[in-house]
């Protein structure tokens, strides 16, 4: 990442033996903290700069691949953890036969995207302000996958939402400058925003059963308190297309169970 000129902590010394390494300071305000309507174009633009300087550096094996047996793993987590655990709810064959169908159809539109570095959850959580700007932490998962991934990461967060419309202005602007610099992104705005969609879909029903495994399996109950930012996401894109009609069906099916804790939020 630093040969591509992405501002990530430098190592100054290191003691692997004893378990040490001293990093640079990237300072104290993350991008969640820092962000307002007034300097969201400002901060998300340095943010869209520095990512598609490091998605002009992937090659092909350097990185993981985020293949279909690593995005199906991901899938998976919202039946098992949040359905399962989180809800008390066993699907019917019917039910569960659906849901996979869906997520087949993700998978497929996922993986026909190019694929480039993706950091796995570039947001602003794990963005700094700093000086160039930003900088870039908690990468240690990164992989070689679709194009779209850390685009969806950036806009549609876990802890933050924005107006549609602003979200739509911000990646027109990614995918105008991805295209200018030769980038694989689709030559048709229209279609790369279906794929930005579909691959948020993948996220979001992953990190709803990841929020649900964190708080039932570690006891940290505060990230649950996020599931209705990420279930109005889900749903605005199920609406969208009619292949995704079972999934609204399923929501709508499920939507008015009650946490196994209780209501987190």
């Amino acid at each position: 990442m630093a040969e591509a000129n992405v501002h990530v902590p430098a190592i100054c010394a290191e003691d692997l033996e004893r378990g040490f390494l001293l990093l640079s300071d990237l300072g104290a305000t993350t991008y969640l903290a820092a962000l307002n309507l007034a300097n969201a174009d400002q901060l998300f633009g340095d943010a869209i700069d520095t990512l598609i300087r490091w998605q002009l550096a992937s090659r092909e094996g350097v990185l993981p691949p985020y293949d279909e047996s690593l995005l199906r793993r991901e899938l998976d987590l919202f039946p098992e953890w949040y359905l399962g655990r989180h809800l008390g709810i066993t699907l019917d064959p019917q039910q569960s036969e659906s849901l996979q169908k869906v997520f087949n159809l993700i998978l497929a539109a996922n993986l026909a995207q190019p694929r480039v570095y993706v950091h796995r959850d570039y947001m602003p959580r794990n963005l700094m302000v700093a000086n160039p700007n930003p900088g870039v932490l908690d990468f240690q998962d990164a992989v070689y996958g679709p194009i779209t991934y850390d685009v969806a990461s950036l806009f549609k967060d876990a802890f933050l939402s924005w107006e549609e419309e602003r979200v739509l202005d911000w990646t027109v602007r990614y995918w105008e400058k991805a295209k200018r610099v030769g980038l694989p992104v689709n030559a048709d705005f229209g279609a790369f925003y279906r794929d930005f969609e579909w691959m948020g879909l993948q996220r979001h029903l992953k990190v709803l059963g990841i929020f649900a495994r964190i708080c039932h399996r570690d006891g940290k109950s505060g990230y649950v308190e996020d599931t209705p930012r990420f279930l109005s996401y889900v749903r605005t894109v199920a609406l969208r297309y009619t292949a995704l009609a079972p999934l609204l069906r399923l929501l709508d099916q499920v939507g008015t169970r009650e946490p196994v804790v209780g209501r987190a939020v």
